[in-house]
């Protein structure tokens, strides 16, 4: 196994499209699932279930979902973005402008963009990808004492990371899909998928290899210093 720091260090989403031929082994996607089997939980509730999906058609019919851009995540994904290297080196938050379509990098435009927009298909995320994990919970439980359920939802940050971690660790090519918690492409995948009404969608992932090596691109983070605190708030840094 390898470094647990180093396999965070290098966790990253890999966007390229994946070899439809080339698929997961069955005692890979085991240990996957095993990793999501041991994540924390609030009370041990474990409000999580996960739909592995491979068949073919189903894949198919889930690539044809269409998902519409909103102004509304046009512009808060705009305040996320830097436009140069050295920009995003200073912000050390973000993303780097250039990964997404020029039109999108216009503040002035961005409403007259999603109305011109037309939906996209999913078959632009999952792009080959022989493998799909569904995670779902059930909406009517939440954690004791948790307003909004908020740890439940923590938690299914900790599945994810589980999950995540695992694939790395196996050189397995992974990236999320959070377009199937959202309506309406939640909405037709649990059609798809015979999921109930009371069920919710949390994210999708897929699971593959690469059909070519993704370029490398420039990833930040804020230094230790810039996010710890000294016994009080407001005392910098580990002293």
């Amino acid at each position: 196994m390898q470094d647990v720091l180093k396999l965070i260090q290098e966790r990253q989403s890999v966007r390229a499209p994946f070899d439809p031929k080339r698929r997961v082994a069955k005692q890979n996607l085991r240990k996957i699932l095993e990793a999501a089997r041991w994540s924390p939980t609030p009370h041990n509730m474990q409000n999580f279930e996960i739909i592995v999906v491979d068949d073919k058609r189903l894949l198919e019919k889930i690539g044809n979902i269409k998902s519409p851009i909103s102004e509304e995540f046009l512009r808060e994904n705009y305040q996320q973005l830097s436009f140069s290297e050295k920009e995003l080196l200073q912000k050390k938050v973000g993303l780097l402008g250039t990964l997404f379509p020029r039109e999108w990098r216009n503040p002035d435009r961005l409403g007259e963009v999603a109305r011109k927009s037309s939906p996209f298909s999913l078959s632009e995320f999952i792009d080959g990808s022989p493998t799909i994990l569904i995670v779902i919970y059930d909406s009517r439980k939440r954690a004791p004492a948790s307003e909004g359920d908020f740890l439940g939802i923590v938690s299914l940050g900790c599945v994810m990371e589980n999950m995540w971690l695992m694939a790395e660790s196996l050189g397995i090519a992974f990236h999320i899909i959070s377009d199937f918690g959202e309506n309406p492409v939640e909405k037709e995948t649990k059609k798809i998928l015979h999921i109930p009404d009371y069920i919710k969608i949390a994210f999708g992932c897929r699971l593959g290899y690469p059909i070519y090596k993704p370029a490398k691109r420039l990833r930040v983070r804020r230094d230790v210093e810039d996010f710890t605190y000294h016994n009080r708030f407001g005392e910098k840094g580990i002293k």
